[in-house]
């Protein structure tokens, strides 16, 4: 593969629901330009571009690969992304990367929550867009039921540019409709090469295309528009140049079709790309900050300028090291070089840099602007770090990744595990942004954080295939906390004699309720000595250890003032443990007498959810004891805010999938701690008995 200059590279994003045949769609092109000798099937193994282990095993895309195809003197970087919700890590980096977006259909369900989902992403990163209807072939389908389907979805600006010619219910040939030419690939016609006449029976129809082209084309320009409005025919040049900059602009969105696995339509959809997508050098400049200053700077998109380089993906492999793909937002990157990390202030050594396809790296001396590759064994750098030349320390912005929401406790199978556990899990954190892993003092557990539950179920496959780790998720303990509701007092009495030196403590101790402060506050009212002030220490230590430790479930206890009264010493048997244990058994005893609660986390919850869900959303709620704080509608989207205790909501990135067909999203965090009702609490009080009656 040749070297390729800012104005010959296209980076397109695929995006798509899963199963439409986006990778499909890659391995057809990659067959159909000789870059590949065979048609891949993923679920076969034979994949190019899905060639992970967990990719085969489940039949479809779980990373973003790279899949450069060569094209009319041109270089298409595509970056297939996986259309399941769970590993949407892949669209934020493909999207980011992406200077455009093609977005696979099925032809029989055109508009699937994974294809409103790919449709919000394009948007949200004005990215010109093409739609690719596949799977004509099959039966039961219709061109024309897909494409008026997403027009009247996602609005006027979608236009079909070529629709498929079918007799007898197959795909014979296709119309394009601003050339108003007809080429067939099957059938007496068949001529790939060799442009016929457009069907009689389809003249009116693409008049009608033809016409919403013009109107679309025309808006774009004030000249054309002038000339539409008289009635004047566009030439194909003003066409071309109209269409060139809608699409660019947003204003038109072409619709084409095909099937990928019998790869119709995909020369012609290559032409499309070339032809009418943006080149990376076309945005003429690209915002960054300056390191130093944090001032914006604008550097050209061309190879004179400085280098400055971004890390979009991060692969740490066991064997191989860290590999670093990168996309060059403008200068030159070459091997044997040295560049500086802006983020980590570190320079780092660039061996060699790769093109990458698929599974396959291929050496490159250089990557120029625009262009996308990899680079192995960097030290210190990770997704979202910024490559610079020394000297100008740029800051590229930064991919926003999804945040983690569902949580589960990590154990490994074998307590012997524990470190490796561990240190495979932080490496593959720094290789997913959209994985976290926290040790939770509290509940003294390993909590991992991802998306869902089929990406955490990809992790714990990679921890023992890759890292040789077997581990077990489990539901995270609920950090319950214990208060009391009244005032009382406990004795402590602590006497052991065992000939010689005895221990003896005793103390009188009030508990009552602090609401304004969490952690126990400590008192001594003591008169007359009947306490030393150097057993003072002892009684404070032995109530502050007893207060991680509830007297109803084991819960630390929060919100308690603890006052020594009085109690009694011995000369020579007195000493600061007989004094520690004396507070433990007052505890003990008056804790119990105080009215004693559980309390239980409550978080706030703000759910983004399409507006036709929002019913379901507040009734659901209702049902996990909570309350709805308020509602607000931002860009189509409804935002309900809502407080709801913890433990209603351990699974909900799951359920709020389910509920909203994966269009939903949320952000929680802690609120306050409430009483737990008592119907609820016994359960919880019983349960802990029972872990103690096991560990004993």
């Amino acid at each position: 593969m040749r070297d390729y200059l800012s104005h010959e590279v296209r980076n397109v994003v695929v995006l798509g629901h899963t199963g439409v045949g986006k990778t499909a769609l890659m391995e057809s092109m990659l067959y159909y330009t000789k870059a590949s000798d065979r048609f891949g099937v993923t679920s076969e193994g034979s994949s190019l571009i899905d060639y992970d282990a967990e990719e085969i095993r489940r039949g479809l895309s779980v990373y973003t690969s790279i899949v450069p195809i060569e094209w009319k003197d041109c270089k298409i970087n595509f970056l297939d992304t996986p259309g399941y919700i769970d590993f949407i890590r892949g669209e934020e980096e493909g999207s980011a990367v992406g200077d455009s977006a093609l977005i696979v259909v099925d032809a029989k369900d055109a508009t699937q929550p994974g294809t409103q989902r790919a449709w919000e992403i394009a948007q949200k990163h004005n990215l010109p867009t093409i739609f690719f209807v596949n799977k004509l072939d099959e039966e039961n389908t219709s061109f024309d039921t897909a494409y008026q389907t997403l027009r009247d979805t996602f609005g006027k600006s979608v236009i079909p540019f070529e629709v498929p010619i079918i007799e007898n219910g197959k795909i014979v040939g296709s119309v394009n409709i601003l050339r108003d030419k007809a080429w067939y690939y099957e059938g007496p016609h068949a001529d790939a090469d060799k442009a016929r006449p457009v069907p009689e029976d389809m003249v009116d129809m693409v008049n009608t295309y033809k016409k919403q082209i013009a109107e679309a084309v025309a808006m774009g320009d004030d000249e054309l528009m002038e000339k539409f409005f008289s009635g004047e025919e566009f030439s194909e040049a003003e066409l071309t140049r109209g269409v060139r900059l809608g699409v660019r602009n947003g204003e038109i969105r072409p619709v084409y079709s095909g099937s990928a696995t019998h790869s119709i339509g995909i020369e012609r959809l290559m032409d499309l790309i070339v032809k009418y997508f943006p080149t990376y050098g076309e945005s003429g400049y690209i915002e960054v900050k300056d390191a130093d200053t944090n001032e914006k700077v604008l550097l050209e998109t061309n190879e004179k300028e400085s280098l400055c380089a971004q890390v979009f993906k991060t692969i740490v492999d066991p064997f191989v090291g860290r590999i670093s793909y990168v996309k060059v937002l403008s200068g030159v990157l070459s091997s044997d070089t040295s560049v500086y990390n802006t983020n980590r202030e570190k320079t780092e050594k660039v061996s060699s840099v790769f093109i990458v396809k698929g599974k396959h790296q291929t050496a490159a001396g250089k990557l120029f602007t625009g262009d996308i590759g990899a680079i192995v064994k960097l030290q210190v750098t990770q997704t979202n770090d910024t490559l610079c030349e020394k000297g100008k320390q740029y800051l590229a912005e930064p991919i926003v990744f999804s945040e983690p929401m569902l949580a589960m406790a990590v154990y490994p199978n074998s307590k012997n595990d524990e470190d490796k556990m561990s240190n495979a899990l932080a490496r593959m954190c720094e290789e997913d942004p959209t994985l976290r892993l926290v040790n939770d003092l509290e509940t003294k557990q390993t909590i991992l954080y991802g998306v869902g539950d089929q990406h955490l179920d990809v992790i714990l496959n990679k921890l023992k295939s890759k890292y040789k780790v077997e581990v077990r998720l489990e539901t995270p303990r609920v950090p319950y906390r214990e208060t009391i509701r009244k005032t009382a007092i406990g004795e402590g009495r602590h006497k052991k004699q065992s000939g010689g030196h005895g221990q003896f403590g005793h103390v009188f101790i009030e508990y009552a309720p602090n609401p304004d402060v969490e952690e126990m506050v400590f008192e001594e009212k003591v008169f007359g000595g009947a306490v030393p002030k150097q057993y003072f220490p002892a009684v404070e230590t032995g109530l502050r250890e007893c207060m991680q430790h509830g007297v109803l479930a084991g819960y630390k206890v929060v919100n308690v003032k603890a006052t020594l009264l009085d109690g009694k010493y011995h000369d020579v048997d007195s000493s600061e443990m007989a004094f520690k244990l004396a507070a433990r058994l007052s505890y003990k005893a008056g804790m119990m007498d105080a009215h004693p609660i559980l309390l239980e986390p409550i978080v706030d919850i703000s759910v983004h959810v399409p507006d036709e869900f929002t019913g379901t959303i507040i009734g659901d709620f209702n049902k996990r004891r909570g309350a709805i704080m308020g509602m607000d509608l931002i860009d189509g989207y409804q935002e309900i805010k809502a407080q709801v205790p913890l433990s209603e909501v351990l699974k909900y990135p799951i359920d709020l999938r389910a509920m909203t067909q994966g269009r939903g999203s949320y952000t929680q965090k802690f609120n306050r701690y409430d009483p737990v009702p008592s119907q609820l609490a016994q359960p919880i009080i019983d349960r802990h008995k029972v872990e103690m009656e096991e560990e004993k």
